[in-house]
């Protein structure tokens, strides 16, 4: 797959239709770092014209597995603040040929890649580091009676975690 930039943004599809892995500009100097989170201009370049509302953050500690979770209408842009987690994406539009089809994608706070997840689809993720930040915007205010559940380990979907144990709360167990 080929890559398009722009100010040192790179936007790659992946194996799902519609979700894309987008790396965001990163200056480093002597100082630290400085990161570039969002950029419209870049969005609309790449066709991807998404009125983003809502902001959220989670922090979580090792081993906390956070959904598979989405709903019909909400486009997510997906990014780890602090840490490193498995991200797991999952279409859940039974009118795809894609239908039950996921990825697995690794964010931390080195790489800085960011994962546009579009409605329909799920996703969830585990913390792998001592603790990590996840955040994403979102196009949609939240509602969680319009969300789907699909369970971590369900044997029809196939999920390969990378830890065997995780630490659930009551709706993802």
């Amino acid at each position: 797959m080929t890559a398009k930039t722009y100010d040192n943004w790179t936007l790659e599809k992946t194996s799902l239709d519609g979700v894309v892995k987008i790396t965001p500009s990163v200056f480093k100097d002597f100082r630290g770092e400085y990161i570039e989170t969002y950029n419209k201009d870049f969005m609309i370049e790449n066709k991807i014209d998404i009125n983003f509302l809502q902001d959220d953050i989670s922090v979580s500690k090792k081993n906390v597995l956070r959904g598979v979770h989405g709903n019909n209408d909400t486009w997510k842009l997906i990014s780890c603040l602090h840490g490193n987690f498995q991200l797991i994406v999952v279409n859940n539009n039974n009118n795809s040929n894609q239908f039950k089809k996921w990825e697995s994608f690794d964010l931390s706070s080195e790489n800085r890649l960011q994962i546009l997840v579009p409605p329909q689809f799920g996703n969830g993720h585990v913390v792998l580091s001592e603790k990590a930040i996840f955040h994403y915007k979102q196009n949609t205010q939240y509602d969680r009676k319009s969300q789907f559940t699909i369970k971590w380990n369900d044997p029809e979907f196939g999920f390969k975690w990378k830890i065997d144990k995780p630490i659930l709360s009551d709706r993802d167990k």
